[in-house]
């Protein structure tokens, strides 16, 4: 977990429930004697990430559809933090816009990217209706002078549609669907089910999820290659690139593409959430010699 993560450790339920009163119902104590959440039911996980929003970013309304995939926060924060190490690095920047690409209903990353470190954000999805519930939220708590949202009309697009050519971004973020089917998806809900010791008959996934949110036809992978090519057509639009990788297995073949592709740097960030590891990669079309140029002009414009 990045230094920087506001999640180390323990949950603070009381400070949580004092947040989100209504979490009390979903806390109980189990057979280690530990007091913790029921992460097995849908309605405790968003209740308490409802929580953790509201306790520790300031976001005070945040409500979307129970069917809707529900963010686990401390690792979508920790992309976050990730994100801003890579651009403190190598681009000098007082302004940042980011690309939120598949945004949800949930708008997490735009709502913690402004939340934490002041970021605007545009927002891209292609399930209007999600958008819909986003822009709720957004307005809700005042927020849509940073965050504006854009509908991808076409499915098989990424960034053609959404982006025009002559727009510039600091970087892009993604979560890509993991899955190739629905049925992939649900023998995974039932091996997460089993590990929580939850009867395997149980068809609903504690983080909830809709298709488009999960899965993708040939999954993972191939939505990262269309991602990878996408980005090569609008090689200025964004100085870095970046998508969250489920699947470590995938890393070579990316690599492989990007430098085929023309990508002058690819980096590979490593995070890790207790027992789980994943990792962001990242990648531009900007030289070192580019990027410097980028940040000295900047400097000198200020």
């Amino acid at each position: 977990m990045h230094k920087k993560n506001l999640h180390q450790g323990d949950y603070d339920l009381q400070a949580l429930i004092t947040a989100v009163p209504e979490l009390e119902a979903y806390i109980y104590k189990n057979d280690f004697g530990k007091v913790t959440v029921d992460f097995s039911n849908p309605k405790a996980v968003k209740l308490l990430n409802k929580g953790l929003l509201k306790r520790y970013y300031n976001i005070s309304y945040w409500d979307f559809p129970d069917t809707n995939l529900c963010p686990p926060i401390p690792g979508r924060v920790d992309y976050i933090h990730l994100l801003n190490d890579l651009i403190v690095d190598t681009v000098y920047s007082k302004t940042i816009k980011i690309l939120d690409i598949g945004t949800g209903a949930t708008c997490i990353y735009p709502l913690l990217g402004h939340a934490v470190y002041g970021w605007s954000f545009v927002g891209t999805d292609i399930h209007k209706n999600s958008l819909q519930i986003a822009q709720k939220i957004v307005d809700n708590n005042n927020l849509s002078q940073y965050i504006s949202l854009r509908l991808q009309q076409d499915p098989q697009q990424i960034l053609t549609g959404v982006l025009s050519t002559t727009e510039t971004l600091t970087a892009s973020m993604c979560n890509p669907p993991f899955f190739s089917s629905a049925e992939e998806a649900q023998k995974q809900t039932q091996r997460k089910l089993k590990g929580l010791g939850t009867a395997q008959n149980k068809m609903e996934r504690n983080f909830s999820g809709l298709a488009h949110e999960l899965w993708y036809p040939g999954g993972e992978k191939a939505f990262l290659h269309n991602y990878l090519y996408q980005s090569s057509l609008l090689k200025t639009n964004c100085v870095w690139y970046t998508s969250l990788v489920s699947k470590s297995e995938h890393i070579k073949s990316m690599k492989k593409s990007l430098e085929k592709l023309g990508a002058q740097q690819i980096k590979i960030l490593d995070s890790s959430l207790g027992n789980k590891k994943s990792r962001v990669v990242a990648w531009t079309f900007f030289s070192k010699k580019a990027l410097q140029e980028l940040k000295e002009n900047e400097a000198s414009a200020l």
